[in-house]
């Protein structure tokens, strides 16, 4: 049997969420200078990239990008950080990434900047699935789901077209 592509969110849903997330991040960090937005690599960070294009157009706050690199196959590896602990430690944080599936990217990228003292710690997720096997949740989320194991998301955020299908 074929299978074809459902499109969850076409592109200008997809605006339309990373803006309304872009004004939550906002609202709750209204009283600070600076924030840190920590995407997983590779759509995170680029979701990431999209939240900071409009959080510097609709606040006065510096928004600092940070990429994180997390062996999604061995998330129990070394995770790396664009940033040094210092140049976060005592700041707001938002982990950012593209789909919270069972929460297993987002459980080990929360547990990395725990080791650091935060001021505030968040998360945010274009699309949340309801497949958690940790307790992590999405402070922050565009859209959730609530899908087969078998399916699977698939979020386009390069190029001029967003869109994000179940396959």
């Amino acid at each position: 049997m074929h299978v074809t592509n459902n499109v969850i969110l076409n592109h200008e849903e997809i605006i339309h969420k990373i803006r309304r997330i872009a004004f939550q991040i906002y609202e709750s960090n209204v009283y600070e200078t600076e924030v840190i937005l920590a995407g997983i690599d590779s759509n995170g960070y680029i979701f990431a990239e999209k939240l900071k294009a409009i959080l510097d157009d609709i606040s006065e706050i510096n928004v600092v990008l940070c990429k994180v690199s997390i062996d999604k196959k061995q998330p129990q590896n070394e995770i790396k950080t664009s940033l040094t602990p210092e140049e976060y430690e005592n700041k707001s944080l938002v982990l950012v990434d593209d789909v919270l599936n069972s929460g297993t990217t987002l459980i080990y990228g929360v547990k990395h900047f725990l080791n650091v003292p935060l001021k505030q710690f968040k998360t945010a997720v274009l699309i949340n699935r309801n497949h958690k096997k940790y307790p992590v949740k999405a402070d922050f989320k565009g859209i959730s789901l609530s899908t087969s194991l078998h399916e699977h998301v698939n979020v386009e955020l390069n190029g001029n077209q967003f869109e994000a299908t179940l396959e």
